[in-house]
This record gives C-alpha cells, sequence and structure tokens, in this order.
C-alpha cells in the first residue's frame, strides 16, 4: 500500500523506519532539485570557511552534485535510490545495494532539520535487521569528518580499511539489531 505522495510505509519490514513516521519512495529525475538541497546541505559545514561567494559555492556544489550523481548511477546501476519520506515531504535520501556477499549503503542523507533525532539510527536498525536475515553484513563508506560516525560505531560498525578520506565500515550479520 502506497501513501498518496507515492511512498511505500515501511519496505522489507522497516518497522522502525514506519514507527518514526518515515516512507520511501523511489527517485526520480524531478527528484533532482531536492537530491542536490540535501546534497548540499551535507557539505554546508566544509565550504563555510571557504572564502566563496555564495554564487561560487553553488556553481561548486553542483558540479559536485552533478559528477556524484553520474558516479552513482554508472558505478552503482543496481542500486536502489529512495527518497525518505516524513509527513509527506522528502528529508533525505537512501541508495542501497544487496548482492550475493553483503548489502551496501551507497549514501544515507538526512535534511539537517531532521538529523539527530533518531530518524537515522532507525533506519540503519532497520538495514541491520534486513541484512542479518539474509545472513550477509552491512557495509558504508563514511567521510572521516562525519558526526554521524559516532552513530555507526555506536551501532556496531567497526572500520575494517581506511580509504583515504573514508572509512570502510561494516556490520557483521550475528544477530538483529535490537537497539
Amino acid at each position: 500500500m502506497s501513501a498518496p505522495d507515492g511512498a511505500s510505509p515501511a519496505p522489507f519490514g522497516w518497522a522502525r523506519a514506519a514507527a518514526a513516521g518515515l516512507s520511501f519512495r523511489p527517485m526520480t529525475d524531478a527528484d533532482l532539485p531536492f537530491l542536490f538541497r540535501v546534497y548540499a546541505s551535507t557539505r554546508a559545514e566544509e565550504l563555510a570557511p571557504v572564502p566563496w561567494t555564495d554564487a561560487q559555492k553553488t556553481v561548486f556544489l553542483t558540479q559536485q552534485f552533478n559528477a556524484q550523481h553520474t558516479d552513482y548511477r554508472r558505478n552503482f546501476a543496481d542500486a536502489e535510490r529512495l527518497v525518505i519520506v516524513r509527513g509527506g515531504e522528502g528529508i533525505g535520501r537512501l541508495y542501497l545495494t544487496r548482492h550475493d556477499r553483503e548489502h551496501s549503503i551507497i549514501d544515507i542523507a538526512l535534511l539537517p532539520e531532521h538529523r539527530s533525532r533518531g530518524l537515522g539510527a532507525a533506519i540503519l536498525r532497520d538495514l541491520q535487521d534486513e541484512a542479518a536475515a539474509a545472513g550477509k553484513p552491512l557495509a558504508i563508506h563514511v567521510e572521516k569528518f562525519n558526526p554521524a560516525l559516532r552513530l555507526y560505531r555506536r551501532l556496531g560498525f567497526q572500520t575494517v580499511e581506511d580509504k583515504g578520506v573514508y572509512d570502510l565500515m561494516r556490520w557483521s550479520a550475528q544477530e538483529p539489531a535490537s537497539r
């Protein structure tokens, strides 16, 4: 059953996300302006001290967003690309792959006003449960300065490889996430 905005309330049994009022719908090209806004919000703190005008920052962010979007489509063609919805409004994005050996979070991001409210944790715990039910680990690449790094560690993700700017983190599917 879909909500009026086309979002599904609890795909894949994602009960925690549903209990937090979240639903999900596939991304479309019509979402690109929203997805840019989400992307730009993840870079705001990083770009704050850069002595560029707002217009210069927007040009830079647009180039970076377009490059990332193209890269994700090319290198993760099989990824599920979802808009995270709450109260009928898009609040974030989730790119996810499910392979034979592991599930991978390619990207997860929420708009700033929806961060630090337990919403990301609800999604991550549901993804952990899904991976555990499939008997697979769950992986994510995380920038070393990402404030969500603490959340990933709290949820049992461990750094398994230093990739320079990123850490490859993996959660092992030992048991369903009950945290």
